[in-house]
């Protein structure tokens, strides 16, 4: 039986809905699969609209929506980013009062779970050190590194966000399933700026495996019940 049982819940919708969806009132650990059904680009909380070029966002029909957590922004495409959010309550052991080292064990327990199915651990990393390229990250999230997010061969696969409050954090996880760089870049009022760490950007198929990413929720959600 598991030591800590996991609630999964998966939803199909548009990001503004997901991303003010209120935290849990109960405890437990929770595993929210969000399927994007339009595109859209979500702006961090201390972000301002002027980072992008509106007019490009409404020709290639983006909508532009705003998270509760900080960071830069993330391009959401139907069917090319795996979209999670763990969850936990302030009385579960993976709780800790620091906010950069809490989430250390989340990117860890996606390290084991790409391990798990695909076998790359030795080219996958955490960072676990400061934000690197901050000034990057602030205007697009996967431009930056921060704690806890996951790398492999040096390239960003993993991006984590956190929102908490007094007794619940919430981890925003983005995985892409097929990165293009050039949506993002097509939409941002200083493309440039960025634009070299974007290219850096990995996706799934830096994994080099024909796994479905349905095997990758059920061996993360088996990392988050242990």
């Amino acid at each position: 039986m598991s030591g800590h049982p996991v609630r999964i819940e998966r939803w199909r919708g548009d990001a503004e809905t997901f991303h003010g969806r209120e935290l849990p009132d109960e405890p437990g650990r929770h595993l929210w699969w969000f399927d994007v059904e339009h595109p859209a680009v979500v702006l961090g909380s201390t972000q301002t609209p002027e980072i992008l070029d509106r007019e490009a966002c409404e020709r290639v029909g983006l909508a532009v929506v705003r998270r509760r957590s900080g960071g830069g922004a993330v391009l959401l495409w139907p069917g090319e980013v795996l979209w999670l959010d763990i969850v936990i309550g302030r009385e579960d052991p993976r709780w800790d009062d620091d906010v950069a080292r809490a989430m250390w064990w989340v990117g860890e327990a996606w390290i084991d779970a790409i391990t798990e199915i695909a076998g790359v651990g030795a080219a996958l990393d955490l960072h676990r050190g400061p934000l690197v390229g901050r000034d990057e990250g602030r205007v697009a999230c996967f431009s930056g590194l921060g704690p806890g997010e996951v790398v492999i061969d040096g390239r960003k696969l993993v991006g984590i966000s956190q929102r908490r409050s007094r007794g619940v954090a919430r981890f925003q996880c983005a995985l892409y399933r097929s990165w293009r760089p050039e949506r993002l870049l097509g939409v941002l009022a200083d493309p440039g700026f960025v634009a070299a760490s974007l290219s850096e950007v990995a996706d799934w198929s830096a994994i080099g495996r024909d796994e479905r990413l349905e095997d990758l929720v059920d061996a993360l959600n088996r990392r988050l019940s242990a």
